[in-house]
């Protein structure tokens, strides 16, 4: 983490996560790197929690660390509701072979870094930090030409497919306009 108190504050989010009753699949809490020089460091270690629901406080904060929350739901319409409802939008990934279920996504989710069968796509100077909602503070955008364009929300679509999911037959239809 960049500082102790960033690190402090991810820990404290990994316990609230623990006493709400999300189950702690890894716990990367006491992780120590124990290379010389590196004893001292701020590090906290993967950690992933399952049976994260709304009402607890790692899924109403940014965590800022290496912290993955995991819930669960039963249509697609549900995970866009439920992504939708978090007061920030910084990004999310859906993984599916289903390039319906893809386009809907990313179509109707408000977060501005989406991913498609790729984890969320990390802003890169070529990208434009494209958080949404609470995930954003002032009136410019860190990179690239948002600095600019300040009064649009843009979103950033990463998307990885794989030659096996790709239909054939007599119901193959390919329509270029």
């Amino acid at each position: 983490m960049i500082s102790p108190q960033a690190k402090q504050k991810v820990l404290s989010l990994i316990q609230h996560g623990k006493d709400e009753g999300a189950t702690c699949l890894l716990d990367g809490s006491d992780f120590v790197l124990d290379k010389a020089g590196y004893e001292n460091g701020n590090w906290v270690g993967p950690t992933v929690f399952a049976d994260v629901s709304e009402d607890m406080v790692i899924y109403q904060e940014e965590i800022f660390g290496p912290v993955l929350c995991c819930m669960t739901v039963d249509t697609l319409e549900q995970a866009i509701a439920l992504v939708n409802r978090n007061p920030y939008g910084n990004g999310t990934s859906i993984f599916t072979a289903s390039g319906a279920a893809a386009r809907k996504y990313q179509h109707e989710i408000e977060v501005g870094q989406v991913g498609i069968n790729v984890p969320i796509p990390v802003p890169l100077p070529f990208f434009s930090f494209t958080g949404w909602k609470n995930s954003f503070y002032g009136d410019l955008h860190a990179y690239g030409k948002q600095a600019v364009r300040f009064y649009t929300e843009t979103k950033t679509i990463t998307a990885r497919w794989f030659e096996d999911d790709i239909p054939s037959g007599p119901n193959m239809t390919i329509s270029l306009k």
